[in-house]
């Protein structure tokens, strides 16, 4: 658990979600047996950066219920900081299914989460002593959309470490399904974005968002809206980065079979995270990112693939493989 009287090294929040993956392919309505496992996109990127060794807090409500307690006893295992989570005795902890597949497709996730107890995350979660003395925000786009007031603290969060000077990084994770329309969810990411430093999106997404199809249009697209530098996720090609001064691609890490895709950003996320606040130019974090992301899609579940500082610190030495790391997860 983090050192309460320690200031942490990143914030982040949003919500997470029993998750129920099937046991065996085909369709959910057909599975019979799943395995419990935790999702949340923000969590994902927390528990990566907790497991690398930094300093991380994760703000969101949860219900007063098994599923709720599950997220809790998930978090004292990963040593997150949960000063800033609360349970909320009207509302329920929201869960998901996920199929399973062995081709490496995507899986068929459904969603269970309406009125959840994280969807009534608002301004008055917010508790500035806590926020501000980190050095990094990381933001998603999913906890904007779950509802106006988890979107308005979103922007109460950006702001407030904007104002302070500290660094944020913002996925957007799109999740359409969860806005009124669209161009809502174009208008309010592209407005997030606008506050954070380094901007991560996927290719498609950034195709979504900025109406540009090529990476380097859609990085230049949020440079001009104030970004000090993005990175255009390309699946297996690996990422485009760009800044003021510098542009290029790092090719994406080999990966002889892919178990689960999803996750490979919050992985992305975690590696080009920690690289950052250890001082590594952006090249060098773009391919931890890269790194990162290609453990991640080799193992069951969204988390799981997510390695240790030890585990990164010997693939980054060239003593261990990834496929080592996937087998030992």
């Amino acid at each position: 658990m983090s050192n309460p009287s320690a200031a942490l090294d990143i914030i982040t929040y949003g919500e997470a979600m029993a998750m129920f993956v099937a046991a065996e392919t085909g369709p959910l309505a057909s599975v019979g047996q799943f395995s419990k496992r935790i999702a949340g996109a923000d969590l994902n990127v927390a528990i990566g950066l907790a497991r690398l060794g930094f300093k991380v807090g994760w703000m969101s409500r949860v219900g007063n219920d098994s599923f709720g307690q599950y997220v809790r006893d998930t978090l004292t295992k990963e040593g997150i900081d949960q000063r800033c989570v609360s349970t909320d005795e009207r509302y329920p902890t929201g869960f998901q299914l996920k199929s399973k597949n062995d081709d490496g497709s995507d899986p068929a996730v459904e969603y269970f989460r309406r009125g959840s107890a994280a969807s009534h995350l608002s301004v008055a979660d917010y508790v500035a002593d806590y926020v501000l003395p980190a050095r990094h925000l990381h933001l998603t786009g999913v906890a904007p959309a779950i509802s106006a007031s988890s979107r308005e603290l979103a922007f109460h969060l950006a702001r407030g470490m904007r104002r302070a000077g500290k660094t944020i990084s913002f996925d957007p994770n799109l999740r359409p399904t969860l806005w009124p329309s669209r161009a809502a969810m174009v208008e309010g990411l592209n407005a997030l974005a606008a506050l954070a430093d380094w901007v991560l999106p996927g290719i498609g997404e950034g195709e979504i968002l900025t109406g540009y199809t090529q990476p380097d249009d859609i990085a230049k697209f949020y440079l001009e809206q104030g970004a000090r530098g993005v990175i255009v996720k390309l699946g297996a090609q690996g990422a485009y980065f760009r800044t003021a001064d510098a542009a290029g691609v790092i090719a994406g890490e080999p990966v002889a079979k892919v178990v689960d895709t999803v996750g490979a950003g919050d992985g992305f996320a975690v590696g080009l995270i920690s690289a950052l606040l250890e001082g590594r130019t952006l090249p060098q974090a773009v391919t931890r990112g890269n790194r990162i992301g290609a453990l991640a899609i080799q193992v069951i579940g969204d988390s799981e693939g997510l390695p240790s500082r030890a585990e990164l610190d010997a693939l980054e030495r060239g003593d261990l493989s990834s496929s080592s790391v996937a087998h030992a997860a």
